[in-house]
C-alpha cells in the first residue's frame, strides 16, 4: 500500500481540492437540464412527463452504475478512475450537444452519468482514506460547497445560457471546461493506496440496474394520461421483487463471495440512520427543484433567466454554509445542526405547499433559501457521522450505497412530484377545473407529500449521535 498523503491540520489534500473541482463540474450536469424542460417539449414534441427523464434518466444510471464502482475503485489506481471518469463524461456530453432525436439525447445522457457516477464514490473514498479525522467536518464542509452549490446552481447556468439560444448551448458550455479539468487533473492527482484483484458478480449488477430503474420508471407511469397505471403498478412490483432477490444476493455473497454492495455496512447503527436521512434529504430537494422551474416558467410566466436567478441565491447559500457547517461540527458535533437543520426543512416545504398564482415572489425567494440553509446544515455532519461509523475497509462500499440510495431517492421525488401533479391536474381537468388552477392544485398536494415525509429526518436526526467514537480497522 502506498503512503497516504501528508495532510497538515487545517489544510486540504490536493488530491481532494481537485477531485472536488472535478465533482463539482460533472455534478452541474445532474440539474443543468431541468430549466430546459419546457424548451425540450416544444423542440422534440414530447410530454412533461417525458421530458423530464432527461433528468430522471441521469439520476437512475447513476444508481445503477454506481454500485459497480465499489468493485471498480479497487481494481484501478485513482489516475485510472480519475481518467476513465472524465473521458465517458466528456464523450456523453459531446453526444448530447449533437443529439438530432429525443431518445438519443437520452442515451447521452445515460453515457455522462456513467462518468459522473465514478467521480462521486472516487471522492468521498480518496477524502476519507487520506483526511485525518479532526479534519474531517471542515473538509468535508468543503466537498458540501461543491456538491450541493452544483446541482443548485444548474438551473440559475441553465437559465443564463437558454437565453442565448438553443439547449444544445449547455452542452457546448460545459464539453471545454470538463476538457480543461480532465487535463489539468490528470497532470495534478496523485495515486492513493494500490489496486486490488478482485471479481465482480455480474448477475448482481443486472438485478440492481433492473430494480431501481423499474421502480423508478413504474411510478413515472401512475400520472400518465394515457391510463398506463396499471402497467406501472406492475412494473414498481417487479422493480421491488428485483431489489428483494438483489439483497438476498449479497447476503450470500458476503459468506462465500465477493458482494457487489456489501450490507454489513447497515449493520453500523449510525451509517444506516444517515443513509435514510440524505436519502429524504435528496427526494425533498431534486423533488423541489423540479416543481418551482415548472411552477415560475409555466404557471408564472417568467424566462428561464429568471427562473435561474430567482433560486441561485438558495443555492449560494446552500454552498457558502457547507464549511460553516464542518467547522460547528469539527467543534460542536452534529446535534446544534441536525435537528434544527430537519426542522427547517419542513417548515420551508411546508411553506411551498400553499404555493398559488399570486404568491410574492419574495416569499418564494425566503422559502427557497431556507431550504436550502436547512439542507447544509444537514448534510456535512450526517454524512461525515455515516461514514466515520464505518471501518476502513468498507468505507468504497458505504459510499457506494450511500451515492445509490441518494440518487435512487433523488430519481424517486422527481418521479412522486411530476406523477402527483400530472394526476391531480388530470382529475381536477375531468370536473371541469381550469388547467391552470388544477396545475396548482397538484403542485400544492405534491409538495404537501414531500412535506409528510421530511418529517421523518426529525426522528432520523433527534436518533443520531453527537459524534462517532473511532473505529478500529
Amino acid at each position: 500500500m502506498q503512503d497516504r498523503p501528508a495532510t497538515r491540520k487545517g489544510r486540504t489534500p490536493l488530491v481532494v481540492g481537485l477531485l472536488v473541482l472535478a465533482t463539482f463540474v460533472v455534478i452541474l450536469n445532474e440539474t443543468l437540464m431541468i430549466n430546459a424542460i419546457p424548451r425540450l417539449m416544444e423542440s422534440f414534441r414530447i410530454t412533461e412527463q417525458a421530458a423530464q427523464w432527461v433528468s430522471t434518466a441521469f439520476m437512475l444510471t447513476m444508481a445503477a452504475v454506481i454500485p459497480i464502482t465499489g468493485w471498480f475503485l479497487q481494481r484501478v489506481t485513482t489516475r485510472g478512475a480519475f481518467a476513465t471518469a472524465m473521458g465517458v463524461f466528456l464523450l456523453g456530453t459531446a453526444l448530447a450537444a449533437v443529439a438530432p432525436s429525443f431518445p438519443l439525447l437520452l442515451l447521452a445522457r445515460v453515457v455522462q452519468a456513467s462518468g459522473t457516477a465514478v467521480m462521486m464514490p472516487l471522492l468521498m473514498t480518496t477524502l476519507m482514506t487520506v483526511v485525518p479525522e479532526r479534519d474531517r467536518g471542515r473538509v468535508m464542509g468543503n466537498v458540501t460547497l461543491a456538491i450541493s452549490v452544483a446541482p443548485a446552481l444548474g438551473p440559475a447556468v441553465s437559465g443564463l445560457v437558454l437565453q442565448l439560444g438553443s439547449w444544445r448551448l449547455l452542452f457546448v458550455f460545459i464539453l471545454p471546461i470538463a476538457g480543461l479539468m480532465t487535463v489539468f487533473g490528470l497532470r495534478r492527482v496523485k495515486n492513493v493506496g494500490e489496486p486490488e484483484i478482485s471479481s465482480i458478480d455480474w448477475f448482481s449488477v443486472a438485478v440492481a440496474a433492473l430494480g431501481f430503474g423499474g421502480l423508478v420508471y413504474g411510478l413515472s407511469l401512475f400520472g400518465d394520461s394515457n391510463g398506463q397505471t396499471g402497467l406501472g403498478i406492475g412494473i414498481v412490483v417487479a422493480g421491488i421483487a428485483a431489489i428483494a432477490v438483489f439483497v438476498l444476493r449479497q447476503l450470500k455473497l458476503q459468506r462465500d463471495g465477493v458482494p457487489l454492495m456489501d450490507l454489513r455496512t447497515l449493520a453500523h447503527r449510525t451509517y444506516a440512520l444517515s443513509l435514510g436521512f440524505q436519502g429524504i434529504g435528496f427526494l425533498a430537494m431534486l423533488g423541489s427543484m423540479i416543481l418551482l422551474p415548472l411552477y415560475l416558467q409555466n404557471l408564472r410566466g417568467l424566462s428561464p433567466l429568471e427562473t435561474g436567478l430567482l433560486v441561485m441565491p438558495g443555492g449560494l447559500a446552500m454552498g457558502l454554509l457547507g464549511p460553516v457547517a464542518g467547522r460547528v461540527f469539527d467543534r460542536f458535533g452534529a446535534r446544534p445542526l441536525v435537528v434544527p437543520g430537519a426542522v427547517g426543512m419542513v417548515l420551508a416545504l411546508a411553506g411551498f405547499s400553499q404555493v398559488s398564482t399570486t404568491m410574492p415572489y419574495w416569499q418564494i425567494l425566503v422559502l427557497h433559501v431556507l431550504l436550502m440553509i436547512s439542507l447544509a446544515a444537514t448534510f456535512t455532519p450526517v454524512f461525515t457521522l455515516g461514514m466515520g461509523a464505518l471501518p476502513p475497509h468498507l468505507y468504497s462500499h458505504g459510499s457506494s450505497m450511500l451515492g445509490t440510495f441518494q440518487q435512487v431517492a433523488a430519481a424517486f421525488g422527481t418521479a412522486l412530484v411530476v406523477t402527483v401533479v400530472s394526476s391531480r391536474a388530470a382529475h381536477l381537468a375531468a370536473t371541469g377545473v381550469a388547467a391552470v388552477p388544477a396545475q396548482v392544485s397538484g403542485m400544492r398536494l405534491a409538495f404537501l407529500i414531500v412535506t409528510a415525509l421530511s418529517l421523518v429526518t426529525i426522528v432520523v436526526g433527534a436518533r443520531l449521535p453527537g459524534r462517532v467514537a473511532s473505529v478500529p480497522e
